[in-house]
């Protein structure tokens, strides 16, 4: 049976900038569903997420290119909240849940070199926003992958203003 749904009109104003990892999806779609509250968002799944928009490591003109389309989405879609969402292991967490495009990047990197430059990232797309988020409200987070393979979010712009 096929479902019939209706299309709405109605714009949710908020893009997720997430990796395209399918092991995260379910997790992500929960935390941004009851921890931010969000019913509904505009979803760009790409390899590397927030860190996408990076031009750390390589892939300079990638970054401008898919920051370039965000600038797009964000105009076109009148979004006012934009939602970057990075991922790797915790401290004592699976190596293998490295988020791979950071892995493309930066080979050489162990997984906490990876982390923190997730962290530069975030900061730096933060101070850029005005480029490609235009007027929209820019926040990020990074899922970290624990031990016991739990799935942790937390902000990584909390004490900037």
């Amino acid at each position: 049976m096929i479902a019939r749904l209706k299309w709405t009109d109605d714009r949710p104003h908020t893009l997720v900038v997430a990796c395209s990892d399918g092991r995260l999806q379910e997790q992500t779609d929960d935390f941004l569903h009851v921890q931010l509250g969000l019913a509904g968002f505009d979803r760009f799944y790409v390899p590397g997420g927030g860190g996408a928009l990076a031009s750390s490591g390589r892939d300079f003109i990638r970054a401008q290119q898919l920051r370039r389309e965000c600038a797009y989405l964000i105009e076109l879609h009148e979004v006012e909240r934009v939602i970057l969402i990075f991922h790797g292991p915790a401290e004592n967490g699976p190596p293998g849940a490295v988020c791979a495009d950071y892995r493309r990047k930066l080979p050489w990197a162990s997984p906490g070199l990876l982390s923190d430059r997730q962290r530069v990232d975030a900061l730096e797309l933060l101070d850029i926003r005005s480029e490609w988020a235009r007027n929209a409200e820019v926040s990020a987070y990074r899922c970290e992958v624990g031990a016991s393979h739990e799935v942790t979010f937390f902000s990584l712009d909390a004490d900037r203003s």
